[in-house]
């Protein structure tokens, strides 16, 4: 903590005070002991002075801060460097400072000042003054406190994080997290895609999706919701309709704007599209199966299909049957759980990679994963007998704990991918938690049938991918 540099003064009392060797702080420490007796303070009177094992320096010391100047000079030269400093307050009061030797380069050349040995961050010189002065400066000690009080300040920086190791380490899945989230653009309110529906418009979709998800079954509560700023070019009648927020009587048109524009520098028309981000998390965690694979495994023993929302589940399991790795990896079970409590067993990951719906198109297309390249995806780990591992949303985090008969076939060291603290907290009906409706599944949306029933849809989100309902097709079957 560098010290205010009090000028001695000139008063008539002076010319009978003694000039005596004193101490200067240049560098401030950064413990908080600093006004304490341990640490030298502005106007210390230098006693005694010992470099190395030499003899003991004492006050008066001839020709003062320049004789000691020079003293410091042919010891840092010899390099001498440790140096003990002791030091007088007021009559009776001493403290010591053990020191090195250091070049102090602000005072110009063969200038020397003392580095703690104990704090490297605390500096201090000499300079000479009247003992009058010392003694004013050592009175004056508390309204110093207080003046270096209202000047310090708070210093902050950059240190170096090792974010590969964490991810790797404390992540259950590693380099991926655990939130879940789906963007939902603006809807278009023309063919031409120049105009779109307003920011409530996508609100009100946003809680219809996630109402609806929920009323099928999927196990998921609702977390957060905000909106997204995304940059696009906007030119003709969409430039001319929206690049209008000229003043600020102007941005109160703008609170319910799915888009809007400006002008940048070079006259551009940027676009503003407002989206909105859902966040939500499962009721019970996400937890790991991991199918292992014998030579003489013919099919892994389940089905999936997918919700109207875009969220995979296991649509059906066969039973009966206890060398199937679906009954083995304890996969049958949990789909039992899942049937007796009236939820889909949704499945959210395969081989660590999150299958869930992302991202809503401005034509209203949910952007999902096809089954049919995923029924495809998991042959293809039980022809070549790679283990696979996959993820499924939990409604209750009792189900991860395998007990008694029904758990006697599941994974020994399952992993739960842990809740977001404000799920896990809120358990209570009068607490924010969002209690699900009971869920009102038709069942040809999650039982197989007997006949090859399939409707295709294509979507209309610019893509050559399909949406699969109700399957029922050996195909399905992996």
């Amino acid at each position: 903590m560098p010290m205010d540099r009090i000028q001695p003064s000139s008063s008539p009392d002076q010319k009978s005070s003694p000039t005596v060797l004193s101490i200067e702080c240049l560098k401030g420490t950064s413990k908080a002991d600093e006004w304490t007796g341990d640490f030298l303070h502005t106007g210390d009177i230098v006693e005694e002075l010992r470099i190395g094992n030499s003899a003991w320096m004492k006050s008066p010391f001839k020709n003062g801060r320049s004789g000691v100047q020079k003293v410091l000079h042919e010891s840092f030269k010899k390099k001498e460097t440790s140096i003990l400093v002791r030091v007088r307050r007021g009559v009776d009061e001493f403290a010591e400072l053990q020191a090195c030797i250091v070049p102090n380069d602000s005072a110009g050349k063969k200038q020397y000042m003392l580095r703690s040995i104990a704090d490297p961050n605390y500096a201090v010189g000499f300079l000479d003054r009247y003992e009058s002065d010392c003694l004013q400066l050592q009175a004056s000690r508390s309204a110093r406190m207080v003046s270096e009080l209202s000047r310090t300040r708070l210093q902050d920086g950059y240190v170096s994080y090792r974010w590969e190791r964490k991810m790797q380490e404390f992540l259950a899945v590693p380099f991926s997290s655990c939130f879940l989230s789906i963007l939902l653009l603006p809807k278009a309110s023309d063919q031409g895609v120049s105009h779109y529906n307003d920011l409530e418009d996508t609100l009100a979709r946003a809680n219809a999706w996630l109402n609806a998800s929920q009323a099928s079954g999927v196990p998921i509560v609702f977390m957060n919701i905000q909106t997204e700023s995304l940059l696009t070019k906007i030119s003709g009648k969409t430039a001319s309709s929206t690049v209008n927020a000229g003043s600020l009587s102007d941005l109160s048109n703008l609170a319910n704007a799915s888009l809007y524009g400006f002008e940048d520098y070079h006259g551009v028309d940027i676009g503003v599209v407002r989206a909105v981000r859902l966040w939500y998390a499962s009721l019970g965690g996400e937890f790991a199966i991991e199918i292992k694979l014998r030579e003489d495994d013919t099919k892994l023993g389940f089905a999936i299909s997918r919700t109207e929302e875009g969220f995979i589940f296991i649509s059906s399991v066969i039973d009966g049957d206890e060398n199937l790795p679906s009954t083995r990896s304890g996969l049958l079970n949990l789909y039992k759980e899942a049937t007796n409590s009236t939820r889909l067993l949704v499945v959210s990951r395969v081989a660590n990679q999150k299958v869930l719906p992302w991202i809503v198109s401005s034509t209203g297309a949910i952007r999902c994963f096809d089954t049919v390249s995923l029924s495809q995806k998991l042959s293809l780990h039980r022809h070549a007998k790679v283990p696979i591992t996959i993820h499924v949303l939990l409604w209750d985090r009792a189900l991860a704990i395998p007990s008694g008969a029904n758990r006697s076939r599941a994974a020994a060291t399952p992993s739960v991918l842990p809740l977001p603290p404000e799920v896990q907290l809120s358990r209570r009906p009068d607490e924010d938690q969002i209690q699900l409706l009971p869920p009102e599944v038709p069942s040809e949306s999650r039982v197989v049938g007997d006949g090859p029933e399939i409707r295709l849809e294509r979507d209309t989100a610019g893509e050559s991918s399909f949406r699969f309902h109700d399957f029922s097709l050996s195909s399905n079957w992996v």
